[in-house]
């Protein structure tokens, strides 16, 4: 299993596991999760390591059908300026590739923040640490597991 898996095992968490073919040849790896499984894209959320000031990474935890607000995150983060982190530093930070970043297990524990539209879902399903595996819990929970803070993150 995956770190991510072993962190929702361990803490007792109710969680479910749902598998897809993950093709290649896709653009979008949340919208192909979303589409692959028959959900929801606004159930259905991404994981986006972000920059803040150039110095400090964060988590950005949305929903795969919108685009995150870069004024949005670093005001949440009591920064400046955000960007999307480059892929060198997201993968040494996590230890997941591309596609495959889950908010939970990650090597080194990022500030994590998850959009507040969650908050009103009785469930959400993010990556569970390889492309073609998500983890389905209660928002709750993930903000628990992370340490994350809801807060508006779309534009």
């Amino acid at each position: 299993m995956t770190p991510a898996v072993n962190v929702a095992k361990k803490a007792q968490i109710k969680h479910r596991l749902h598998v897809y073919q993950h093709e290649a040849s896709s653009e979008s790896y949340g919208l192909e999760a979303a589409d692959k499984l028959g959900l929801p894209p606004t159930q259905v959320f991404k994981t986006l390591v972000v920059s803040i000031d150039g110095k400090l990474l964060v988590v950005a935890v949305i929903p795969v059908s919108s685009m995150l607000s870069m004024k949005a995150v670093a005001k949440a983060a009591a920064g400046k300026k955000a960007s999307m982190a480059n892929a060198v530093d997201v993968e040494r930070s996590t230890a997941y590739v591309l596609g495959g970043v889950s908010p939970l297990g990650q090597k080194k524990r990022l500030q994590t923040f998850i959009d507040c539209s969650a908050e009103t879902l009785p469930k959400i399903y993010v990556s569970a640490g390889r492309r073609g595996l998500e983890i389905e819990l209660d928002p709750r929970d993930l903000q628990s597991l992370t340490q994350a803070r809801f807060a508006p993150l779309t534009q």
